[in-house]
């Protein structure tokens, strides 16, 4: 059970990896949890596992880095392989996949953070993230009213992306294989930030999302077109803004992620439990779907 790790999502990591071998375990796996550091090469190799299972998050263990590893070692791997978690990673990037399968996005720029600081590189209301982050990492909003550009912290990168802000329901589907589980509807107080997603009560879900057919049918056509077209494997989790008052038209894709969380909290596991599957049996369909060359 690959864990924790270097990124700025090392908490959320530990927990979706004690989760997960918790369930695994249940399973009738037997489970080496490894914290995934500078000598993890030399630990794989001393451990010999027949897979890898990735509970990684964010940058090393989200992005190619470690996919790449493991495929240099030919340890079989879970979830996306190289070119789908870098490619999903870069957000820029993976919006211009989305594009070119015809998939509703909002308008973007890459930007110097020194520019986003001295003036509104496109007119407010607009969110300013990091390109290669997930999990609300760094995310600033300028509402349409604000005269003054944001102030950015030192942890931001050089480079960041600010896009136009898109209002209305926040909702998610998870991609299983080839399959789109349901839709979630994320209702918080504000913002669905770092701790609305990991906090015990930090936002309320609702599955399946009480929305019309024609939107959670899109919703679920989307997400799938979205994992097959960054290659994704395993499964992933594809995240949307709905404006109801637009109908279709309202509807645009966030971002796919393909390590969605797997903690108390997580979206991914609700909606396998609301089609039938235990958590249990969503992390051992990962191992057995796991290989290299993915």
């Amino acid at each position: 059970m690959l864990m924790g790790g270097p990124s700025a999502e090392r908490e959320v990591s530990l927990s979706t990896g004690r989760e997960c071998a918790r369930a695994l375990r249940g399973q009738g796996y037997e489970v080496v949890e490894v914290d995934a550091g500078p000598d993890l090469v030399a630990q794989l190799n001393d451990i010999k596992p027949d897979v890898a299972f990735n509970a990684l998050h964010g940058r090393w263990g989200e992005d190619g880095c470690v996919q790449g590893l493991l495929e240099w070692l030919r340890i079989p791997y879970t979830h996306s392989g190289v070119l789908a978690s870098a490619l999903a990673m870069d957000k820029e990037r993976s919006k211009a996949a989305y594009r070119t399968a015809g998939l509703p996005v909002v308008d973007s720029v890459i930007a110097a953070k020194a520019d986003v600081m001295a003036r509104h590189v496109i007119a407010p209301p607009y969110v300013v993230k990091p390109n290669n982050e997930g999990s609300s990492v760094g995310i600033y909003i300028v509402h349409e009213a604000t005269n003054s550009p944001p102030q950015l912290s030192e942890e931001m990168p050089a480079q960041v992306m600010v896009e136009a802000y898109a209002p209305g329901r926040e909702m998610t589907v998870t991609v299983m294989g080839d399959r789109a589980l349901c839709v979630t509807d994320i209702l918080t107080d504000g913002w669905y930030d770092y701790e609305a997603k990991y906090a015990t009560g930090g936002s309320r879900h609702v599955l399946p999302a009480e929305i019309p057919d024609e939107i959670a049918d899109l919703c679920h056509d989307y997400a799938l077109r979205a994992h097959q077209v960054l290659g994704c494997r395993g499964i992933s989790r594809t995240d949307f803004r709905w404006d109801e008052a637009r109908g279709a038209d309202g509807l645009v894709l966030l971002e796919t992620n393909t390590q969605p969380g797997m903690t108390p909290t997580s979206l991914s596991p609700e909606q396998a439990e609301h089609v039938g599957l235990t958590f249990g049996q969503l992390c051992a369909w990962l191992v057995e779907d796991a290989s290299c060359e993915r």
